[in-house]
């Protein structure tokens, strides 16, 4: 079988890297794009900063108030309100550059996509090298943006490589440097592992990646579960057999609140959850919509995401069936045991374009 090349393209500190291209003064400053909340003052939290603001401890997830705490001293320090708008269109730009180089393209999200490339360079790791680097030219030439590039043959790999030496780098993993590739790491760099379990790890006294390793597999499926067990016994040999999928950002609506309290109470995240629903119900039927995807959001007191979604049988517009599917993804998400919650998130997707009188309500 013919080895598959994948390349996992991300973008350095996207956000940041955006306003900096919109204003090329800010380039020496300590950039710092924030998620501002409605509490006022510095409410809020760092959504990313450019390397001159990290190099100050200021990242992802910090509070607005502790990031200018660490750049008391940078008095050109800037700190800017998150504009997804313009994000996004500074993104589908970027990625109807990197189809072009794709066989298969995947849409991961406005700062990542995944090409295999496998046909279109016959399967040659050193013309897998030379496509990235056109990549990154053509995009920094067309958008003013840097990106980092990892290739592989699996979108584990890549995904890992690509993070391996940003800004702006290149990374190539070959089918025989795996192993050298993974020993090198630390465990938190092995993409779906996370803090927790790290943490967990270390309880058993496995800090590295060749302690990892020695455990069998029977250990990690009674220590992770199945799933979980399944996934870090292949992750940290470098297993992966995904497919690089077709998919493009998906067509939706959604409402996203700040609360007035970070929480993991249920009646009182019930109850935002119920006046969002509301909210975005409003939305549907003005836009004549009909949904099949119910979706909630959780972003967490350290900005992290966590999303459920559920598949309806039919498509509807109904009030009731968006408020009892968003209250069952709540619960299963609480069940979870998630970090305390910052803001609240609900969406619906696969959306229809409703046709005549969609129920006897609309007719009255």
């Amino acid at each position: 079988m013919k080895q598959r090349i994948i390349l996992h393209i991300d973008f350095d500190y996207f956000y940041a890297q955006c306003e900096e291209v919109r204003k090329p003064e800010l380039k020496t400053s300590p950039v710092v794009v924030c998620m501002f909340s409605d509490r006022g003052n510095d409410s809020g939290a760092v959504a990313t900063a450019n390397y001159i603001a990290r190099e100050y401890g200021v990242n992802s997830g910090l509070s607005i108030k502790f990031a200018k705490k660490r750049l008391e001293e940078r008095t050109d320090s800037v700190f800017l309100p998150a504009d997804f708008e313009f994000y996004s269109s500074v993104s589908e730009k970027s990625m109807n550059i990197i189809k072009e180089f794709a066989d298969v393209f995947e849409y991961v999200g406005r700062d990542e996509a995944y090409l295999d490339v496998s046909k279109k360079i016959e399967h040659d790791f050193k013309r897998a090298s030379h496509i990235s680097q056109q990549i990154k030219n053509k995009i920094r030439e067309e958008t003013k943006l840097t990106c980092s590039v990892g290739v592989s043959g699996n979108k584990l790999l890549s995904k890992i490589a690509s993070n391996y030496k940003k800004p702006d780098g290149l990374t190539v993993v070959l089918p025989d440097r795996i192993s050298q590739f993974i020993e090198d790491l630390e465990i938190r760099d092995i993409h779906g592992i996370g803090g927790k379990t790290e943490e967990r790890l270390a309880e058993e006294g496995i800090k590295t990646i060749s302690n990892l390793k020695d455990l069998d597999i029977f250990s990690l499926v009674q220590m992770f579960g199945r799933k979980s067990g399944t996934y870090i016994f292949n992750a940290v040999r470098g297993i992966d057999d995904e497919p690089v999928t077709p998919r493009a950002p998906t067509a939706q609506i959604g409402k996203i609140v700040t609360l007035k309290k970070d929480s993991d109470d249920y009646d009182f995240l019930e109850e935002a959850l119920l006046q969002l629903c509301d909210n975005l119900n409003a939305v549907i039927i003005k836009e004549n919509k009909a949904f099949k995807i119910v979706g909630i959001q959780l972003t967490q007191i350290d900005l992290s995401n966590k999303t459920k979604s559920r598949m309806l049988k039919n498509p509807t517009s109904s009030l009731e069936m968006l408020q009892k599917t968003s209250k069952q993804l709540l619960r299963e998400m609480l069940d979870d045991k998630p970090d305390l919650v910052r803001r609240l998130g609900v969406k619906v997707s696969d959306l229809t374009t409703i046709e005549g009188q969609s129920n006897i309500t609309n007719y009255f």
